[in-house]
C-alpha cells in the first residue's frame, strides 16, 4: 500500500515544525478513561457518551479555547453557526494571508475527541500556508464554546451544518471543499462525505488515524471491556459507510506507533475503501497525537491536493 515518497519540500511550504507547537495541546485521549474496563454494564450504556467525547479534557477546554493570535493568524474570522436544530457552533474562519498563492479550496477541518478547535489552530496555519485555501475549523455541540450536548446524531447535525455554510457563504460556494478529520473526526468526515457526494463540490478526503468503529476499538483500547462493547450505541461504524464513497479521492495517514487505535483500522479503512482514487501514507513514529508533526505530513498532504484535488 505504501508509495514512493514525494519529492523534497519547497523551503516555501516545509512548515512540519509549525505543527510541533501544537503537540503539547493534542496528547488527549480517544476513549476518556481506562477506567472504563471496571464500569458496570448500566454505566457503559448510560455514561458512554461522557467517555467517548471527553470535551472536559484538558480540564479548561470548554472556556479556555486558544485564538489564532496566539499563533500568528491575523486573517480570521470568529464565528457562531446555528445548526437545525438549536444549538450555536463555535468555528473559526481562516483566509491565506498571501492573496497570490490563493486557490479556490475550503478545507473544513474536524478535530479528535478531547480539546477544543484552539488547540488546532497550528495545524490549520499550516494548511492555509501549504495550500493557499480558506479553512473552516468547526467546534462540535458541547465542546469548547459551542452549546449542547455531544452524540453522534448531534454530531453528524454540526458536520452538515459546517459543509452547508461553505456552499452558501459567496466567499467559498465556488471553491473546492476538501474534508479533513483526525480521529473522532475522521469519522465524522467519512459519514459527512459519504451522504454528499452527489453534491459535486466535494472534491477530497483526508482520514488520519481513525478507527473503524467505537464497538471495534474499544476491545482493542481495554481489553476487559471488549465483552460489553455491544452496549456501545455510540457506533461511528466507518467501516460500513466508506465503501459508499466512490469518486472523491481520500487521503489515509496512518502513524504507526499509534497507542490508542490500532494501524490495522486504518489498513482495514483503506482495504475496504472503493473511491476511484485512495492513497496510502504512512508515518512510521506517528503516535495517535502526534503523527501530525511527524517529517513528511504535510508534504504528503500538499502532493495529495495538488495532484487529486486541484487537478
Amino acid at each position: 500500500m505504501s508509495e514512493s515518497p514525494p519529492p523534497p519540500p519547497s523551503p516555501q511550504w516545509s512548515l512540519a515544525s509549525l505543527a510541533g507547537n501544537a503537540v503539547q495541546f493534542l496528547r488527549l485521549p480517544v476513549i476518556a478513561s481506562s477506567g472504563l474496563a471496571a464500569l458496570a454494564s448500566g454505566l457503559l450504556y448510560f455514561k458512554q457518551n461522557e467517555l467517548i467525547y471527553p470535551r472536559n479534557v484538558p480540564a479548561d477546554a470548554r472556556t479556555n479555547v486558544p485564538k489564532p493570535p496566539q499563533f500568528g493568524v491575523t486573517d480570521f474570522e470568529d464565528l457562531q453557526l446555528p445548526t437545525p436544530d438549536g444549538e450555536s457552533l463555535n468555528a473559526l474562519f481562516i483566509r491565506p494571508e498571501n492573496k497570490r498563492r490563493t486557490h479556490a479550496l475550503t478545507v473544513l477541518m474536524f478535530h479528535g475527541n478531547a480539546g477544543n478547535i484552539g488547540h488546532r489552530i497550528p495545524i490549520a496555519k499550516v494548511l492555509v500556508e501549504i495550500l493557499g485555501c480558506n479553512v473552516l475549523m468547526l467546534e462540535y455541540r458541547g465542546y469548547g464554546l459551542s452549546t449542547g450536548s455531544p452524540d453522534e446524531n448531534g454530531l453528524n447535525i454540526d458536520a452538515q451544518t459546517g459543509l452547508d455554510y461553505i456552499r452558501h457563504r459567496p466567499e467559498t460556494r465556488d471553491t473546492k471543499i476538501l474534508v479533513y478529520g483526525q480521529s473522532l473526526g475522521g469519522a465524522v468526515a467519512i459519514n459527512l462525505v459519504a451522504k454528499n457526494e452527489k453534491h459535486g463540490d466535494i472534491a477530497g478526503l483526508i482520514v488520519e488515524n481513525t478507527f473503524l468503529g467505537i464497538r471495534k476499538l474499544i476491545p482493542s483500547v481495554l481489553p476487559p471491556a471488549r465483552y460489553l462493547a455491544r452496549l456501545c450505541h455510540q457506533q461511528w461504524a466507518s467501516e460500513d459507510v466508506i465503501p459508499k464513497i466512490e469518486n472523491v479521492p481520500i487521503l489515509f495517514l496512518s502513524g504507526l506507533k499509534d497507542e490508542l487505535v490500532p494501524p490495522s483500522h486504518m489498513s482495514e479503512l483503506y482495504a475496504r475503501c472503493k473511491s476511484t482514487t485512495k492513497v496510502w501514507r504512512e508515518l512510521p513514529n506517528g503516535g495517535h497525537n502526534d503523527t501530525v508533526a511527524e517529517p513528511n505530513y504535510f508534504e504528503y498532504i500538499h502532493c495529495f491536493v495538488m495532484e487529486h484535488v486541484l487537478d
